[in-house]
């Protein structure tokens, strides 16, 4: 497979799932704009293909123009990899509005807006592959996560909604459905499980290792892959599917 002269863009591309993507794609020959808030993580993130940009998802001016710099500094977009997202569990009788409107506005706002945004370019090619990083969570319930849980929900219903639209187009929508991967959040998820329960910091992590079958963290770089999968040609019948991850759980 080469993706040799194509342009993709990945939000949150600076860290974890996001940037095992972006490398993928690059190595494989594609130019890649990787964006999120911090400028700084990006730019030091970004090797030979890719390209660093300031972007914010739940604001959508900064998606609009981010997205257009983008295009007039690398052509249109025919990879958009909705990845930015936040990941925080919390009951629902201690969920504020604040909270729950923090986690729609990146989660669902964020991957409307940059798939909005990328289509734009992406409809007057002849070539294109959509993919939203959801979760488990968006198939099933999480425990402890009715927020998250809804938000990645809403995102695959999103997907699906879009495979249909564009079914006679030759692009493809799906997502990318992991379980528990091994990347910042789960440092972060350690943390806010400690606090809630009292636990050790190993108790708390064999409870996120525990969700997954085959006993282990999923891998950044087992994400990629299943990203190539869904770039290849041997993928274009592939559309509008929840593509899991997730070592078994079913």
């Amino acid at each position: 497979m080469s993706l040799q002269g194509k342009h993709a863009l990945v939000t949150g591309g600076g860290t974890g799932i996001g940037l095992a993507i972006a490398k993928a794609l690059a190595a494989e020959g594609a130019q890649v704009t990787i964006t999120g808030r911090r400028l700084n993580v990006l730019e030091e993130a970004a090797t030979e293909g890719l390209h660093p940009l300031a972007m914010d998802v739940a604001e959508e001016a900064s998606v609009v123009e981010g997205v257009a710099a983008a295009v007039a500094a690398r052509g249109p977009i025919q990879i958009c990899v909705a990845n930015a997202g936040i990941a925080e569990g919390r009951a629902l009788h201690k969920t504020d509005m604040d909270f729950w409107r923090h986690m729609m506005a990146i989660n669902i706002d964020g991957v409307f807006l940059t798939i909005r945004e990328s289509l734009k370019s992406m409809a007057q090619t002849d070539w294109g592959r959509v993919m939203a990083v959801s979760s488990i969570a968006g198939l099933r319930g999480l425990k402890g996560a009715p927020a998250y849980s809804t938000s990645k929900h809403a995102v695959n219903g999103m997907i699906k909604s879009l495979a249909a639209d564009f079914a006679n187009k030759p692009i493809t929508f799906n997502s990318l459905c992991p379980a528990y991967v091994e990347t910042p959040i789960i440092s972060q998820n350690i943390k806010s499980i400690m606090e809630r329960t009292g636990c050790s910091e190993e108790e708390a992590r064999h409870m996120m290792v525990g969700v997954n079958p085959h006993g282990r963290l999923i891998t950044p770089e087992e994400v990629a892959h299943a990203a190539l999968y869904l770039c290849s040609d041997m993928a274009d019948s592939v559309r509008g599917q929840m593509v899991q991850i997730s070592g078994g759980e079913l």
